[in-house]
């Protein structure tokens, strides 16, 4: 048996492969191809565009697979959140859907949208907010760069952004913001409902999530003299204990803490100058709570 499993094709298409990675899988996929290989063989992928994973897992025709809340939204399918997994192609940060129009534009709020035209990407989903609004506007799909239609083509568009940055760019301010989306895995109710396909993502969703922990922590281990073991392991923030252990010497003792990246950099020449001695700094690869 295998699990039909759909990745994000596109600007996720790394990040998600390197996530993959750190949770033990190795993903390989030539440039003309939609078909990855992976080191597992009950692990059958496809890359798609993330607005088309949702529909397919409503559809029966993957079994699960990784996009963004933003679409599972727009195309209002009907799939099971295992969890949410927040990375995305620049930062960790969420990314906002928002509406957006010229600097210039009188538009404050979207009630003054009224007879005016939108492009966007996510059709539905802004049809359905304008619906909430009382608001009768034009929406247009657009293929993208919607940025330099603005104000030429049309009145307004709505985009995601991750920085804000391109929006900045082509002077451009944001109105109003319809949605904060991260990356989601999600599965079909049929594949969950079907034992062995269901352990196979559960074990999915510990990997991945063990390796989402790990992406800002780091591992630390150094040698202390016993007699200054308190004065030393104060240095420590008071929410990480420290794993201790014996050395052949009896004066010393080892200790080992997971700590974050930003916090290291300041700890350890801290523990180096109160005694502390043989300090290594490893990564991690997954961390599980």
């Amino acid at each position: 048996m295998k699990l039909k499993l759909g990745l994000p094709k596109g600007s996720l298409q790394e990040a998600t492969f390197a996530l993959f990675e750190k949770a033990g899988y190795s993903f390989k996929v030539s440039s003309r191809s939609y078909q990855p290989v992976v080191d597992d063989d009950t692990i059958e992928p496809i890359l798609l565009r993330p607005q088309e994973i949702p529909i397919y897992i409503q559809r029966g025709l993957i079994d699960a697979g990784l996009t963004g809340k933003d679409w599972i939204a727009d195309s209002g399918a009907d799939v099971h959140e295992i969890c949410e997994l927040r990375y995305s192609k620049i930062t960790s940060n969420p990314i906002r859907i928002v509406l957006a129009v010229h600097n210039d534009s009188p538009v404050k709020t979207v009630k003054d949208l009224q007879g005016m035209r939108i492009a966007t990407e996510y059709v539905r989903l802004t049809q359905r907010y304008l619906t909430e609004n009382g608001v009768d506007a034009s929406v247009e799909f657009s293929w993208g760069a919607d940025e330099v239609k603005v104000p030429a083509l049309v009145e307004a568009i709505v985009v995601n952004t991750e920085t804000g940055n391109s929006l900045r760019a082509h002077n451009l301010r944001i109105v109003d913001l319809l949605l904060t989306s991260t990356t989601r895995f999600v599965a079909s109710h049929e594949a969950m409902a079907d034992e062995w396909k269901r352990t196979k993502i559960e074990s999915l969703e510990i990997l991945l999530t063990g390796a989402m922990n790990a992406r800002k922590l780091v591992g630390l281990k150094m040698n202390l003299p016993k007699d200054q073991q308190t004065e030393i392991l104060s240095i420590l923030p008071s929410l990480n204990t420290p794993t201790i252990s014996t050395l052949a010497d009896p004066a010393w003792i080892a200790a080992e803490v997971i700590l974050s990246e930003n916090q290291v950099r300041d700890l350890i020449p801290a523990l180096k100058r109160a005694g502390a001695t043989g300090l290594v700094e490893y990564p991690l690869n997954k961390v599980i709570f």
